[in-house]
């Protein structure tokens, strides 16, 4: 109880690791192509992050549990000179990434396969242009509110990471993760809410590809909410 208790206070990740059994190629991929993508945030943060990738990437963006992978690698594709790192701790999804990274030869995508909590601490101080979290767990019960990766604690690990002028994307279907989310960035001396009439959080971002989740959400009569935060 203890442990559980500690780790919802430093926001650790909470939930399935892994759902079907992997098949014989994307269990070699996990096994041989992961660990030449992955962050070994066992060793200390490069001085110069952009040392992760092959070229030298004129922006950094992070997106936080990209679920399937169909915003990441849309955001990839679309911006080739900009470095990626993605990170997601269900196995399933990790390995539907390494397909899609493995079929097209994808550069600029470096992968965390664990808890983005200890990506964050690993990371330097004002480096990243960009984190997206879309589509959290919104874990509804009002009982397990405190295993929302949206948290005080974690939102001043954004804005340490974030450059200032940087910006911390956000969109979830659920009403209460989205009041939530803006209770704990409007009161945060770090961050900037942008939206100035209702369609700038009612509306996707331009270029936005959507997801399975947000299909699903659609279909089920949820709408969703899409925030946008700038680091000051």
């Amino acid at each position: 109880m203890k442990e559980t208790s500690a780790a919802h206070q430093r926001g650790a990740f909470f939930g399935r690791r892994k759902g079907h059994k992997l098949r014989k190629q994307q269990a070699e991929l996990y096994e041989e192509l992961l660990p030449k993508l992955s962050i070994d945030i066992a060793q200390p943060a490069p001085r110069n992050l952009a040392s992760l990738f092959p070229f030298e990437p004129g922006k950094l963006q992070l997106e936080i549990g990209f679920g399937g992978g169909e915003h990441l690698l849309h955001e990839a594709r679309a911006h080739p000179s900009t470095g990626f790192i993605g990170c997601e701790p269900f196995i399933n999804g990790m390995a539907k990434m390494l397909a899609a990274i493995s079929n097209e030869k994808i550069p600029n995508i470096r992968l965390h396969a664990g808890d983005a909590l200890y990506l964050l601490e690993w990371l330097p101080a004002d480096v990243l242009d960009r984190i997206d979290i879309l589509y959290a767990d919104p874990w509804p019960k009002k009982r397990h509110w405190k295993r929302r990766f949206i948290s005080d604690e974690n939102v001043a690990r954004f804005g340490r990471v974030l450059k200032p002028g940087g910006i911390l994307r956000f969109a979830s279907d659920i009403d209460t993760y989205v009041e939530w989310t803006l209770v704990r960035f409007l009161k945060s001396p770090d961050f900037l809410w942008l939206a100035e009439k209702a369609d700038d959080w009612r509306l996707a971002w331009p270029g936005w590809p959507g997801t399975r989740y947000e299909q699903k959400a659609l279909r089920e009569g949820r709408k969703p909410a899409y925030l946008e935060f700038r680091r000051v």
